[in-house]
């Protein structure tokens, strides 16, 4: 009888305190749920930008509740003793594991200012020269280039036609516009030709190209545009870091000891 009494007393002190607990923010089927988990999974969610509000905490305790409830179930039918789960476990903890070494790395390996500065510096020269401001009618036959051509010669304006004839319907909403661009961003036989136009000239003859025939009229020309090294930066220094991190995985592969034969890249 005593010891019938004791058990009742422990049994119903662990009732009382579980649920005052601080670490704790619910008790389900009498487990208690950590206020940790809560902690975490707020954290994943602002790392990724989105704002900490009162809202936005009640729906992650909800979440974290409810996860118990189902947790408990599933442990309750002994789905975590399946070979299925086993595996699915060690699939996480390998992936959770190798996210952690790469932000390990990439915390001790950081991107300098003075690194994304000199690869600024070096995008910057290679981007000299000049941008074009072009617009084009596409059309599929050769004979309806001509036509158009000479439409145009005939005092018809070239944004009317490129509205209504242009297969590029992109462009050919704004008249054929295809704003400022360098050479390079166009296929050969199109930038070929557009290089050798002055400004408000037009092609004579239709550029054939893989995509049909054209008709190119050069509108003006400048000196290429950088963006300031302050626009760019965060993008330079993103890809400053995968190139360190690739280089890293590199590193490892070669290092290890296998006889595994990878496919080539």
């Amino acid at each position: 009888m005593k010891k019938f009494v004791l058990a009742a007393c422990v049994a119903a002190l662990g009732a009382v305190t579980l649920p005052v607990s601080a670490q704790n923010i619910a008790i389900v089927n009498g487990k208690a749920v950590p206020k940790a988990r809560v902690d975490m999974l707020l954290g994943q969610i602002t790392k990724n930008g989105q704002p900490r509000t009162p809202e936005m905490e009640a729906r992650v305790k909800d979440e974290i509740v409810m996860r118990e409830i189902f947790m408990q179930e599933a442990e309750k039918r002994g789905l975590a003793a399946s070979a299925d789960y086993k595996a699915q476990m060690e699939l996480a903890r390998q992936g959770i594991l190798i996210r952690e070494l790469f932000a390990d790395f990439a915390k001790k390996n950081p991107v300098t200012d003075a690194d994304a500065q000199a690869e600024y510096d070096k995008f910057k020269a290679q981007a000299k020269g000049n941008e074009y401001r072009a617009r084009h009618i596409l059309v599929e036959k050769e004979d309806d280039a001509k036509a158009l051509i000479a439409q145009i010669k005939g005092g018809a304006k070239f944004e009317d036609l490129a509205s209504k004839n242009s297969k590029d319907t992109g462009s050919a909403a704004n008249g054929g516009e295809l704003g400022w661009s360098a050479p390079d961003a166009y296929v050969p036989e199109f930038s070929q030709a557009l290089v050798a136009l002055k400004p408000g000239q037009m092609t004579d003859t239709p550029v054939k190209s893989q995509f049909g025939f054209h008709i190119i009229r050069l509108e003006e020309t400048r000196e290429a545009q950088f963006p300031a090294f302050e626009d760019v930066k965060a993008q330079v220094v993103q890809r400053l870091q995968q190139q360190k991190l690739a280089k890293f995985q590199e590193e490892l592969k070669d290092k290890a000891k296998t006889d595994y034969k990878f496919s080539p890249n």
